[in-house]
């Protein structure tokens, strides 16, 4: 997520926030409550809430601000079945694109034509050349009016254009230059928000997701917070933005997140999520300076060419393994807000390739699941310290005459941190 495009959330999504006069609340119903909208009006009344959001598909509940000296008593509610407080989200830049060439995702035949693919994120410019006519529709959980789902900060356009952006002889091509993409805005003009934002956006993918007779398949979140992953769809620690993902991935939605920049070990206690949660496809990002395997091009900023990005969290559980993979996250050039583009650099823009890559998949396959869609791209990756199908050349490379100064062909891309061996992504035989 590049930094820009992480969200980073200021407390704990399990945690109790701190006392005071009136707290922002997420409420979860229980399954067995009545229409989630009329219950909002019930507590708003009962208990003094201000409500914000209502989600109806994801899980049944609502978010709110809620006087402190009423929240015990929401809580013990026969039809509430637990509260979570609203943690604050962020988005903020790490750094100022050959990733679509280093996953051989260019001039293929296999566009992803009419895979319907969610961008949740700070919105989509809505008029850029090169995204315009693939945007098929959004909502705004943010700032704004609902059908406000322009990009005001960049960063959810610069994701979509690695994703989507079209073939059209001017500026860039995304992995899936036919896929049709929603602006799911969570975020506001200045990449911040809540978790019952990203909760909302959540619920509007939902809505439209196979299960409930919509298109969107796959769905990408380059952003993300502190938080736990209870290996139960938040059920155990109260986490209602993971049993939001889950009610999608069970409906049908293959959801992609990145993995965050800290350096960390997704598979600790305290961890980074969506990112941990064993229902995504969790992506790491790789440094690549020249759109080419092999590790011949220049050092980034951030770590030698095809290796791991030194700012890159990593797992070590096999349970978290099972679900990651890496893509390129280094010096991306990608659309930006105002008909633009940028470079940017974050495992933010990692995710997206892997996204498009996703959305190939299940162009290829129609009706795929989440779980198909994960288990079919691993195979197809590229594994760490391989010359992967020979594309790197001979036994050896030649550095003088008459056989001085050999050494062993170069691999596809190695790890010298050892914290890495998911595989890369690649799209050559979709």
């Amino acid at each position: 997520m590049l930094v820009l495009a992480t969200l980073i959330l200021l407390e704990p999504l399990s945690v109790h926030a701190a006392r005071g006069p009136a707290k922002r609340y997420i409420v979860v119903l229980k399954d067995s409550a009545g229409d989630p909208g009329a219950m909002a009006t019930r507590d708003s009344g009962r208990y003094g809430a201000q409500v914000t959001h209502v989600y109806r598909l994801a899980f049944k509940g609502f978010a709110a601000t809620i006087p402190s000296d009423r929240v015990a008593a929401l809580r013990a509610d026969p039809e509430v079945r637990f509260l979570s407080p609203d943690g604050e989200v962020q988005a903020t830049d790490q750094t100022i694109g050959t990733g679509v060439s280093r996953i051989n995702a260019a001039d293929k035949v296999n566009k992803g034509t009419g895979v319907n693919v969610a961008v949740i994120d700070t919105g989509i410019d809505i008029n850029h050349p090169d995204l315009a006519a693939n945007i098929v529709g959004g909502t705004n959980c943010s700032t704004g009016g609902k059908k406000n789902y322009d990009d005001g900060n960049g960063h959810g356009t610069h994701v979509a254009g690695i994703i989507g952006a079209i073939d059209n002889g001017i500026g860039v091509v995304g992995v899936a230059p036919e896929a049709r993409l929603w602006a799911v805005r969570v975020l506001n003009d200045s990449g911040s928000g809540t978790t019952s934002d990203v909760i909302c956006g959540i619920d509007f993918v939902d809505s439209l997701s196979p299960a409930k007779g919509g298109p969107i398949t796959v769905a990408n979140m380059s952003l993300g917070g502190f938080g736990s992953d209870d290996g139960n769809c938040g059920n155990t620690n109260g986490d209602p933005m993971h049993l939001a993902i889950c009610r999608a991935v069970g409906d049908g939605v293959t959801f992609v997140a990145a993995a965050g920049n800290n350096a960390w070990d997704l598979s600790q206690s305290l961890t980074f999520v969506p990112a941990a949660y064993d229902e995504v496809i969790t992506v790491s990002a790789l440094a690549d300076s020249d759109g080419q395997p092999c590790g011949l091009g220049a050092a980034t900023k951030y770590g030698a060419d095809d290796d791991f990005a030194l700012f890159s969290n990593y797992a070590t559980s096999p349970a978290d393994l099972n679900h990651m993979i890496t893509a390129p996250g280094v010096d991306i050039y990608s659309t930006w807000k105002g008909g633009g583009y940028e470079t940017h650099s974050g495992t933010s823009m990692a995710s997206p390739h892997v996204a498009g890559t996703a959305a190939l998949y299940v162009s290829a396959h129609p009706g795929a699941s989440p779980a198909s869609v994960r288990d079919a791209l691993k195979p197809l990756g590229e594994p760490r310290n391989t010359n992967f199908n020979g594309e790197c050349g001979g036994s050896t490379v030649k550095g003088g005459g008459k056989g001085k100064n050999q050494r062993p062909v170069p691999v596809s891309h190695t790890d010298a941190s050892l914290e890495h061996p998911e595989v890369e992504a690649r799209a050559d035989s979709l």
